[in-house]
């Protein structure tokens, strides 16, 4: 029997697999698999693009920051967390604080053979959208270096062997508990 002892937040570029890895993990664990992309959305009934159109980067920002912090104040879950919200200082300090956090990187290829025919990326709506992809890449590595945990996803892999890796880092780390089912 697995028990989660705290909430687990993925981080990573747009396609490193954050919202895939974190239903798998979901699933094993028996936990709600939240994403904050998707709290935002429902919450503001706006798509990501239509806020950025709207309201621009900074607002849409503000309101990351505040779902993420709703979230960890609820049970503990998976967090599958937006591209950008690691690179805010408050953000990375809260989650630190209060869960546990996995960088999940993927290398330009892998992330742009995964976001290249999605439409709902506001970054990327530029003339050049894979070289704005590898300059997003380049800036943002440095930060999510940042997180404690590191899994490098593999095109090789599939869903489940990548969760594997980020199942064994949860035991290793004490976040998952591994118990022995009771008689």
């Amino acid at each position: 029997m697995l028990r989660l002892t705290r909430s687990v937040v993925l981080i990573g570029m747009m396609g490193a697999g954050k919202t895939a890895i974190g239903r798998a993990l979901s699933a094993r664990l028996g936990v709600e698999m939240c994403d904050s992309d998707a709290e935002i959305t429902t919450s503001a009934q706006l798509s990501i693009a239509e806020i950025f159109d709207r309201y621009g980067e900074p607002f849409f920002r503000d309101k990351e920051g505040r779902v993420i912090a709703r979230l960890l104040d609820a049970p503990p879950c998976i967090l599958s967390t937006g591209g950008g919200a690691w690179l805010s200082e408050a953000n990375r300090a809260l989650l630190l604080e209060k869960a546990t956090v996995i960088w999940l990187d993927g290398d330009l290829s892998l992330l742009w053979n995964r976001v290249r025919h999605k439409s709902h990326r506001p970054l990327l709506r530029t003339a050049n959208p894979k070289g704005t992809l590898a300059e997003l890449l380049e800036a943002r590595t440095p930060v999510y270096a940042l997180a404690p945990w590191k899994v490098s996803v593999s095109p090789a892999w599939s869903i489940e062997e990548t969760a594997e890796r980020v199942m064994e880092i949860l035991i290793a780390s004490g976040t998952v508990i591994v118990k022995a089912p009771s008689t």
